[in-house]
Formats: C-alpha cells, structure tokens, sequence
C-alpha cells in the first residue's frame, strides 16, 4: 500500500506575524526622562514618514520618567501631543508609581531608590531631604503643586495594552496560560521571569520594554525594544507594516548591530 506524502511531508509554515493591511506601526521603548532622544527619534521618524501608507501610529511602551534627567520635558512633549505620526501611550510601571506617589507620599521610601528623586528634580521639587530619608510629605506636596494639570491628565490617560494584527503591545508583559484580553494590570506593567522565560504561545507577539537588554532581543513569541536609554544613550523604534520589521534608533546603534 502506498503512503501518502502529504500525511508524511514537511508541516507548512504559519504565516508570519503582521499588522493590518496598510498600515504602519512605529512602537517606541522605554524613555526614561530622555528628552533628547525622544527629540532625536521624532526627527528620524518624521524622515521615515516619506513613502508610508495611509495609516499610520506610534506606540510608546511606556517608562517616560524616571532615571533620566528630563522627565518633565518628557511628559510635556507628549501631553502636547507633539510628534509626527498620531500616537497611542502606554503606561510604564515608572507612571504607575508616579501616580501613586501623588496619593500617598510613603511610596516615595521605594520610589526613590528607582528613579523618582531625578523625576521630582526635574519638576524642580528640592529632594535633599528625601535623599536622607525624610520630608516625603513636604516633598509630595512641592511636587502636586508643579506638577502641570495635563501632564497628570497625560498619565492617567495612558492605557495598560494595545493591540493590532498579530501584535500586542505593552510595557512589561504578558502572564502565560491567561488569555491577552484578560492580563492583570500588575502583570503589564510589572512582570518579568515568568514572562521572559516562556517559549510557548501568548496568542499575538506580545511587543513590550520594562527590561532593558543590550540590542532588541527578537523572539518567535516576544519582541523586547528597551535597550536601557537612560544608560546606554539609545532609544529603540520597531517599525511594523505587513509581515516585514526593521529597527529604527536614536543616539547610536548598539554594538552587536554595527
């Protein structure tokens, strides 16, 4: 009896992943107070402009303060709505704290030791007393009170995911086993091992930041585009539009890609 090839033959290949039909996506990672690089990166985005569909938006995974020395030039910017494409904000675990902090002044006893004095010193908030431990009432009250009415809006606006075609996009991750459109918000913004160390399927390649790695690490599953600005001095763009990706940085290329 003859045996049929097609039930032994090679399996088929899934299609790759990919945005709608004639649309372009431009999904940013983590800014960290970055302000130059946000403005670099908007130039070369603007530039990239040239020649692309109708359709087109910007994600930004969110982390926009923090570490870096411009976190209020950061939210200004964006608040303003001010880049070239129309643009979806994502909110980081940095502005989930942030907003907390506006709440509830003892969460600047962590907040502290993970970037928020240099956010607080950007919005002009005198942080001497809070590097020695104390004042943080004084200083959750200096900073409500410099703290721009549309940057908060700004903030509390940001969604925790989005998604398109076979993408998914947002800042830390996606737990395993639970469906895309029932993740927990502490999982999206806060997740790390159980996510980063999952090889199975999450439905879409989820596309997110949160942990910072030395070029994008591109994976059958996931997508990672921080590569630590605040520290590296390089902001990462992934740029999707139908199955095809590229990279698009802003002060510099890392080294494993030069």
């Amino acid at each position: 009896m003859a045996l049929s090839w097609m039930r032994f033959g090679a399996r088929k290949r899934p299609a790759p992943a990919a945005v709608p039909p004639g649309q372009r996506i431009y999904a940013i990672g983590d800014i960290h107070g970055r302000a130059d690089l946000l403005d670099e990166l908007a130039t070369r985005i603007g530039a990239d402009l040239a020649g692309a569909p109708r359709e087109v938006l910007t994600i930004f995974l969110g982390d926009y303060v923090d570490r870096g020395v411009d976190s209020a030039g950061v939210v200004e910017r964006l608040s303003r709505g001010d880049f070239p494409a129309p643009f979806c904000a994502l909110r980081g675990n940095h502005e989930e704290v942030l907003l907390q902090f506006l709440e509830d002044e003892s969460v600047l006893g962590s907040w502290r030791k993970f970037g928020g004095l240099e956010t607080l010193h950007s919005y002009g908030v005198d942080v001497g007393d809070v590097m020695r431990g104390k004042g943080y009432d004084a200083a959750r009250r200096s900073f409500a009170e410099r703290f721009p009415a549309q940057h908060r809006r700004f903030l509390e606006q940001t969604a925790l995911s989005a998604s398109y075609g076979d993408y998914f996009f947002c800042h830390a991750g996606a737990r395993p086993a639970v469906p895309l459109d029932a993740q927990s918000s502490d999982d999206l913004l806060w997740i790390r091992e159980e996510f980063l160390g999952f090889r199975g399927s999450f439905e879409k390649v989820v596309v997110h930041g949160h942990t910072p790695v030395s070029a994008p690490d591109i994976r059958a599953n996931r997508i990672n585009i921080d590569t630590g600005a605040f520290a590296t001095s390089i902001l990462t763009a992934l740029v999707l539009e139908g199955d095809s990706r590229r990279l698009i940085f802003a002060g510099g290329r890392p080294a494993s890609l030069r």
